[in-house]
């Protein structure tokens, strides 16, 4: 199956993309002491050069003093990782890429292995990751109304810097999504609620503290996931009319993309119908849509982590799906991360060239 549409141009708002392919964000800990290195910002114009169309960061945590669980996680503040992230930019955009920093609060974590912890306790909706587990503090007015404001500098940061749009990170059970899951959002205040829809507060006042910063021309993305780590199978929105009242009011409120990730991307989102995860978010909101999960690999990414080996998979129902009309852009992760010319060698039919993915890769910023 042709690979054409993959390589189609995109624009919208300040996105002027040379193809439809989106590097994945991928937590990377190589940035000391939260201030990315000059191979970090090879890294990434290594991925620019290899024809990659939008470039997600690796997650960059915003100003709150609990906002990582890892000393080597990137932060987007303070004037030594923001020139880091300066030199970034430069190089990706020197190499003719476009790129987007995901902005970042990790929420209610356990405790890194390492044994770093933050200087003061992390902070969630109601103090809890997962059910039944307690690590942090629930917080306060003053601690939302700052962490909004925290998001939004870190927006405007970015803007100033030259980055083409901005990615929130509203998925995978980090901070935001710990607003959106009744299981970690017990509060009875006007940031809780029995109804997804009403747990959808904090992110809409992040999205309009962002757009009210960046303006309304700047590419606004959220990445949204159903699944949490602590539950692969748990979905927020069990019907499409759940999911209309979740997307709905983040649209609203300023976003112009949704980022929706799955672990494979392939399996349909609800019964009776095939469509995915952004297959349903394009078809409910009209908005751009970017799918993900376990694109060209045989495995998916969190048995990665586990150790699981993955080998190079078919394009060809991604094809199909895109050429559907299911979604507007392709994310990929691991594939990228492995090798900084998968695209280009998915332009040029080089099939028999692409890498398998193993941990190893985890371990390294890889640059060849």
């Amino acid at each position: 199956m042709s690979t054409q549409n993959l390589f189609r141009p995109f624009q919208l708002k300040t996105l002027k993309l040379r193809n439809r392919i989106v590097m994945a964000p991928m937590t990377r800990s190589f940035s000391p002491n939260g201030i990315p290195t000059e191979k970090v910002a090879a890294y990434y114009q290594k991925r620019a050069e290899g024809e990659v169309g939008l470039i997600l960061s690796e997650g960059t945590v915003i100003d709150r003093p609990s906002s990582s669980n890892d000393a080597n996680i990137p932060h987007f503040y303070g004037q030594q990782a923001l020139a880091g992230w300066q030199r970034v930019i430069d190089q990706v955009h020197a190499a003719g890429g476009q790129m987007g920093p995901q902005i970042w609060h990790m929420g209610i974590m356990d405790n890194h292995p390492s044994g770093w912890v933050p200087p003061v306790p992390f902070e969630g909706p109601s103090g809890l990751n997962r059910p039944g587990f307690t690590n942090g503090s629930t917080m306060t007015q003053k601690d939302i109304d700052d962490t909004i404001l925290a998001f939004g500098k870190a927006a405007a940061d970015a803007q100033k810097a030259g980055f083409d749009c901005i990615e929130l990170h509203g998925a995978h059970g980090y901070l935001i999504d710990q607003f959106f899951w009744e299981a970690t959002n017990l509060r009875t205040d006007a940031y809780g609620g029995k109804t997804l829809a009403e747990r959808t507060r904090f992110a809409t006042d992040v999205i309009r503290e962002v757009r009210k910063q960046v303006g309304e021309d700047f590419a606004v993305i959220i990445r949204l996931s159903q699944f949490k780590p602590a539950e692969y199978t748990h979905k927020l929105a069990k019907t499409p009319q759940e999911m209309a009242a979740w997307l709905e009011p983040l649209v609203d409120a300023g976003v112009d993309v949704l980022h929706c990730s799955q672990r494979r991307f392939w399996e349909p989102e609800f019964d009776g119908s095939d469509l995915n995860f952004a297959g349903w978010a394009k078809k409910l909101t009209g908005k751009t849509t970017i799918t993900v999960g376990s694109v060209g690999l045989t495995g998916e990414f969190f048995g990665a982590f586990a150790g699981e080996s993955s080998q190079p998979a078919s394009l060809d129902e991604l094809n199909r799906r895109m050429d559907r009309g299911d979604f507007d852009l392709v994310a990929v992760g691991r594939p990228i991360l492995a090798d900084p010319n998968w695209v280009t060698k998915i332009k040029t039919g080089r099939t028999s060239e692409l890498k398998g993915f193993s941990k190893e890769a985890f371990a390294e910023l890889i640059l060849d």
